[in-house]
C-alpha cells in the first residue's frame, strides 16, 4: 500500500454521501489490485485525519466494506484487505454490472441497443 490510502478528492460528488463514495473508491482500488489482499489499511482516525473528514464517515465506510467482505478487522492488529478471492471477484462482478447498466441507460437514451452503442463508439469519425 502507498504510505496512506486517501480518497481521490477530485472525484467527490457533494450531492452524495461521502462514505458511499469512499466505499466505491476503495472497492475499485481493491478490484484493480492497487490494494492487494492482505494490505493493511489506515486506522479510522488516521484516515479521517488524512482525508479531513469526520471519523464516523470512515467508520461507516469500513463497516460497509466489511459487510461485503472486502476488508477484515482484527482487534489489536488493524484493518486489512481480505484474502478471500471470491469476495474480490464478487466485487468486480458488481462493478462490471453497474457499468453495463449505465451503458444500457445511455444506449436507451439514444434509442440504441447496447450492441449498437458499442458499435457506434468503435467506428471511425469520418466513415
Amino acid at each position: 500500500m502507498s504510505p496512506l490510502w486517501k480518497p481521490n478528492q477530485d472525484r467527490i460528488d457533494p450531492s452524495r454521501p461521502l462514505y458511499e463514495q469512499f466505499v466505491e473508491q476503495l472497492r475499485a482500488d481493491i478490484a484493480r489490485g492497487e490494494l492487494p489482499p492482505g494490505t493493511r489499511l489506515p486506522s479510522v482516525r488516521e484516515l479521517a485525519a488524512a482525508a479531513r473528514v469526520n471519523p464516523t464517515t470512515v467508520m461507516k465506510t469500513y463497516q460497509e466494506l466489511e459487510r461485503i467482505k472486502l476488508i477484515v478487522t482484527h482487534r489489536g492488529q488493524g484493518t486489512f484487505v481480505t484474502n478471500d478471492e471470491k469476495a474480490i471477484l464478487d466485487s468486480k462482478r458488481t462493478i462490471a454490472r453497474a457499468a453495463v447498466s449505465k451503458l444500457r441507460e445511455v444506449a436507451e437514451s439514444l434509442d440504441l441497443s447496447l450492441e449498437q452503442l458499442l458499435k457506434l463508439a468503435n467506428t471511425e469519425e469520418d466513415e
